[in-house]
């Protein structure tokens, strides 16, 4: 059965960095928005005259909070019809047609493993839901990694967040790397994601949960490197953006 479309009221908008920006959405004719951490939610948005080529999806990037407000987090696409709509056109106090919560990329009902959250971009937004909801909660959980790659140092999501919630959570590594950054740097790595998971895993060989957001090229490369390191496809949990 399909979920009913609501109305959605964008109640704030920050710019994140040159090309991402932050969305606040309430849902006037709900109490609670209610859904679960890595869950997803369908703009339908006026760019087309057919349905199927307006709706855009895009990751729930706050946490359950019990009210009816959630935030996106969405990058702007070269060429992107979806996102230069919500760039140009979406304003405080826009109303859009939306859809959810959907999708099954949550978090076990027991974390009795380790956590391998990788991602790159807004590929951030599941797994900043996840980790906050974990704290908030203080859910019993093994070792969390988030591994995020990024071009460059100012391209990283809700950095000092992350960096503060490391301080909170002893269990918790935030790991940000860098592929085009040439400046020396302590607290963040240079290279792709792939390196800064392996030497986690060789250094420990833990048994664990592996989830990877982002673009497909990372995704895909990440799961077949993970599987040659022995896991089980079962043990890959994926969302694919773009």
């Amino acid at each position: 059965m399909l979920q009913p479309w609501l109305t959605g009221k964008v109640i704030r908008i920050e710019d994140a960095t040159a090309h991402t920006r932050r969305f606040w959405i309430e849902v006037p004719e709900l109490a609670v928005f209610d859904f679960k951490p890595g869950q997803f939610v369908t703009l339908d948005l006026p760019i087309h005259e057919k349905k199927n080529k307006r709706w855009r999806s895009y990751s729930i990037a706050s946490w359950p909070d019990g009210t009816n407000v959630f935030e996106l987090v969405i990058v702007q696409l070269p060429g992107g019809v979806g996102t230069a709509y919500m760039f140009n056109d979406i304003q405080v106090g826009s109303e859009i047609q939306m859809r959810g919560p959907q999708g099954v990329f949550t978090l076990p009902a027991e974390i009795d493993r380790d956590l391998f959250l990788i991602c790159t971009g807004t590929g951030i937004a599941p797994f900043r839901s996840m980790v906050q909801h974990i704290h908030r909660h203080n859910l019993p959980h093994k070792n969390i990694y988030l591994v995020f790659g990024c071009r460059f140092r100012k391209d990283f999501l809700y950095a000092d967040e992350l960096i503060e919630l490391q301080s909170r959570m002893p269990s918790f590594q935030y790991l940000p790397t860098c592929s085009r950054e040439t400046g020396e740097s302590q607290d963040v790595r240079k290279g792709y994601v792939h390196a800064v998971y392996e030497e986690v895993l060789a250094n420990s060989n833990p048994t664990a949960n592996f989830y990877l957001c982002g673009w497909k090229n990372m995704v895909d490369e990440a799961k077949q490197r993970i599987i040659a390191l022995g896991y089980d496809k079962k043990d890959i949990h994926l969302e694919l953006y773009g």
